[in-house]
């Protein structure tokens, strides 16, 4: 069986989909691995370190496509890419399946098994292969260091004998697998950290942080059997910005983290938030490509706004890419190696299987998804 590893073409795009390690297991296994030249030169990775481990080398990239039959990726590939693949090959990387209808198509016409790596389940044994948190737990980091360095002001408490400079006041809103990240890191640079989720459940963990629990009463919000928060109703949307705004007014920076599980992302910083900040005061929306958290946030860019920074650039974990390549690399191969039959030296695609049946899009020219079929009337 051929595993094939074409190079990442998106613009901005700095991580890789497979580190040396992962290669090295797939060659193990008894796989043949056929790597695009230059794949890993974006973490300063060579062709050479590849080859060393059993890789196959080539610099015909369709080639590559029409041979494999595995194709591991990190981002969705182009539509006329996807008629390259080979009938009946399995193609793994993130989709944006609730929103790339075309390309969930050409999957399907195409043949071609599609796996979308932001379906895998999340139950524990699917953690080492949940590409969506390991990427999201970097996410939260690379933005509060990001967020520091654009504040002009540092972010613990300072004695000297000029005096005393108080610690910098951090909101983060939205406490899942990002924004734990942020409170954490946030807090082990000295700042002083609130914290705000519409899942009651999260507060504790919060605190377990060192972050501060904001206390709004919403009523009944709860979250999803994946762990996602439920949409809020509108009533709870206004009660939950009203609460948002005096925090925000306090804060020298405001991270938002909130973003709805294959739907648009929440606005929970309006212009009217924006306005009640100090000036020189951060913003950073995680969920700018999806939506965005923030009113008048845009992608790829750091605008001014009545004198606060909103900062809307994306791929935050790229800004880590050394780290974020080897986390997303070994959920790519606990996910093949899970499903890889020792005696045949296959990827064997068991559909009754929880995660098979999760994260599989298209197998057999359809679209066997459940979720994505019912979004799709």
């Amino acid at each position: 069986m051929i595993i094939g590893i074409p190079r990442e073409l998106a613009t901005g795009e700095t991580r890789i989909p497979v580190i040396p390690d992962s290669v090295k297991r797939f060659v193990d296994q008894g796989a043949d691995v056929l790597i695009e030249a230059g794949m890993g030169l974006a973490i300063n990775i060579g062709d050479a370190a590849f080859e060393q481990v059993g890789a196959t080398i080539t610099n015909d990239r369709s080639a590559l496509l029409s041979q494999a039959d595995i194709v591991l990726r990190l981002r969705k590939p182009d539509l006329a890419e996807v008629s390259q693949l080979k009938k009946g090959s399995i193609h793994i990387s993130f989709l944006d399946p609730f929103n790339e209808h075309e390309l969930v198509d050409a999957f399907s016409t195409a043949g071609v098994t599609s796996i979308s790596m932001e379906m895998i389940p999340r139950t524990t044994r699917a953690q080492k292969m949940d590409a969506l948190s390991s990427q999201a737990s970097l996410a939260g980091y690379a933005m509060v260091i990001l967020a520091a360095e654009r504040l002009g002001k540092i972010l613990p408490m300072m004695m000297t004998p000029a005096g005393t400079i108080s610690p910098s006041r951090v909101f983060i809103i939205g406490a899942g697998v990002a924004g734990l990240q942020a409170i954490a890191t946030a807090k082990r640079l000295g700042a002083r950290v609130d914290a705000f989720d519409t899942r009651p459940v999260v507060k504790e963990q919060v605190e377990s942080l060192g972050g501060k629990f904001v206390e709004i009463d919403l009523g009944e919000t709860g979250q999803t059997a994946g762990g996602y928060a439920n949409a809020l109703t509108e009533d709870q949307v206004k009660l939950q910005l009203e609460g948002q705004k005096k925090v925000c007014s306090q804060s020298d920076i405001v991270i938002t983290t909130a973003q709805l599980f294959g739907r648009a992302a929440p606005i929970v910083v309006t212009k009217d938030m924006l306005a009640a900040m100090k000036p020189g005061s951060v913003v950073i929306d995680l969920a700018v490509e999806s939506g965005g958290n923030v009113e008048g946030s845009v992608p790829g860019e750091e605008i001014d706004i009545d004198g606060v920074k909103v900062i809307g650039l994306a791929n935050m974990p790229g800004r880590v890419a050394n780290n974020a390549s080897q986390m997303y690399s070994a959920n790519v191969h606990n996910l093949v190696l899970e499903f890889w039959n020792k005696d045949t030296k296959e990827f064997d695609l068991n559909m009754e299987d929880e995660i098979i049946k999760g994260c599989v899009i298209t197998h057999d020219g359809a679209l066997v998804n459940e979720m994505i079929k019912n979004i799709r009337g």
